[in-house]
């Protein structure tokens, strides 16, 4: 049986494949198929892809388009979720900070350089016309316990990460939510490290097939709602609002897309220059 390393983080969004593991189904192909949960996100996924921790990750799109252009030897194989994440933006319950143009200049808390959390921080600059130079400061705080510990100390005064996941520290008054900032694109993508992909190709296929099958019928999964809600502790009705915005693909990026999020990034200063749509997106 062969041994494949996949990341994630350990959120709502990837419970397709907590569900084909649990079930077994890529043992019953001669897959040994070991999950590995990133708690500091995207930033530590490119770390574990460029490292050989990990050999596949479902990762976030404008943080491993960064990253493969910053170096990362990985190519992008399939997009996983097709609609945008909702970043929410939240400052400590008790801070002053009441409304999104308070948080002009002042500092923003991210997972690390590169992380989802630091791009978006730009994204929602842009959004809001500050001056990207001037008006962004940064407070690596590695992860969620991090942010938490952060904002509440007063290290950092904001921090974006996913709005259902982090909606419990909004309900218990350890967050709280000034707003949301959407991404401009489909937001996870699974990407695979290269030199394992020439020699891997059709257990990577095998692979998206499966959890394919669990993303196209996984809305109508028996009480689904109910099973999100128990082992992520959310609310149920987050969870069905989450469930109602949430749509998966089997596809890969389009040039469009990806032309897209280039466009972007380069306007941000986030990357240095744009790729070929080849030397980014491997179709399977």
């Amino acid at each position: 049986m062969k041994t494949i390393n996949i990341g994630g983080v350990p959120e709502h969004f990837n419970l397709a494949w907590y569900l084909g593991l649990k079930n077994g189904e890529y043992k019953d192909v001669g897959i040994n198929l070991r999950w590995k949960d990133y708690f500091g996100g995207t930033g530590a996924m490119c770390k574990g892809l460029r490292d050989g921790d990990i050999d596949m990750a479902v990762i976030l799109t404008e943080g491993i388009i960064k990253d493969i252009i910053a170096g990362n030897k990985s190519k992008i194989v399939q997009i996983f979720v097709e609609t945008p994440l909702i970043w929410g933006i939240h400052v400590a319950e008790k801070s002053k900070y009441k409304e999104i143009k308070d948080l002009k200049g002042t500092k923003a808390a991210i997972s690390r350089y590169g992380s989802g959390s630091h791009l978006m921080a730009y994204i929602n600059a842009q959004n809001n016309d500050w001056d990207i130079e001037k008006d962004l400061d940064f407070e690596v705080i590695k992860n969620l316990d991090g942010a938490i510990e952060g904002l509440t100390d007063g290290k950092a005064d904001y921090f974006m990460w996913e709005k259902f996941t982090t909606k419990p520290l909004v309900d218990n008054g350890t967050f709280r939510r000034v707003d949301n900032c959407p991404s401009p694109w489909p937001c996870f993508v699974i990407a695979v490290r290269e030199d394992f992909l020439k020699s891997n190709r059709e257990d990577v296929k095998t692979i998206l097939n499966i959890v394919n099958e669990t993303t196209v019928e996984f809305k109508n999964i028996p009480s689904i709602d109910r099973m999100i809600a128990n082992r992520y502790e959310q609310e149920l009705e987050d969870v069905q609002e989450w469930l109602s915005l949430t749509e998966w693909s089997q596809e890969n990026l389009s040039r469009e897309t990806v032309e897209n999020v280039q466009n972007q990034l380069l306007a941000l200063n986030i990357i240095p220059e744009k790729y070929k749509f080849e030397d980014l997106i491997e179709k399977l």
